[in-house]
């Protein structure tokens, strides 16, 4: 299949790929629409069961980034990146370095962040080979991890959403959580303070077990 006939392709601008036999990298940038300016996405590691499984999430979380820019009136297109690799196994600095060298290759076209599988210190370390990352600030109040403020905005929608339902708060509410990562985790202990019975589900039994542990849920 071809990338003009992929199914999710939607008129991206960019679809680049990368391999590096010393790191072992192997990764892929999409970029969707520059209109409003460059393309803006997390970087994700996953391990992918192949190729085809990965093109078509780096093409779906592209186009969802220039829609969700578009509507936060940001001035920056949708972009994505993936490396295909098991972020508890495969992680290394050389592999991290040559993704700031692909990322570099761009000119700027893609400003990578951190997403799943990856952390502030793999955007670090990414952002010693090229100056177009974000969400490495070493700050208190900015530490580069945007999972307490994306799980804020879920929560905030859960509460939109039973409040013009329901008219009703969470309290006594059963919400369930698919994956149980760094959104979730958070997410839980937002809802469990509001007073929701919280159920969650991952692949993942030390993260599961974790917010057992910690926020029984």
């Amino acid at each position: 299949m071809s990338f003009f006939s992929h199914p999710d392709f939607d008129q991206h601008e960019l679809l680049a790929f990368h391999n590096d036999s010393h790191s072992g990298l192997q990764a892929i940038i999409a970029v969707h629409n520059t209109f409003l300016g460059p393309a803006v996405g997390g970087c994700r590691m996953y391990p992918y069961r192949d190729d085809s499984a990965a093109i078509t999430d780096v093409l779906r979380l592209s186009r969802s980034m220039t829609y969700k820019a578009a509507l936060a009136e940001l001035p920056t297109g949708g972009g994505k990146a993936v490396i295909i690799g098991d972020p508890a196994r495969d992680k290394s600095r050389q592999l991290f370095l040559a993704m700031g060298e692909f990322i570099n290759s761009l000119g700027g076209q893609y400003i990578s962040a951190e997403d799943s599988g990856t952390n502030v210190q793999d955007l670090k370390t990414m952002a010693e080979r090229s100056d177009h990352v974000g969400g490495v600030v070493d700050a208190e109040e900015c530490n580069g991890d945007p999972s307490p403020a994306t799980a804020f905005g879920v929560f905030e929608g859960i509460k939109a959403a039973v409040a013009y339902r329901h008219h009703t708060d969470l309290k006594a509410m059963r919400v369930a959580i698919q994956g149980i990562g760094s959104v979730g985790y958070h997410l839980a202990g937002l809802l469990k303070a509001a007073g929701a019975t919280v159920y969650a589900a991952d692949v993942n039994t030390a993260q599961l077990n974790k917010a057992v542990a910690e926020l029984a849920v």
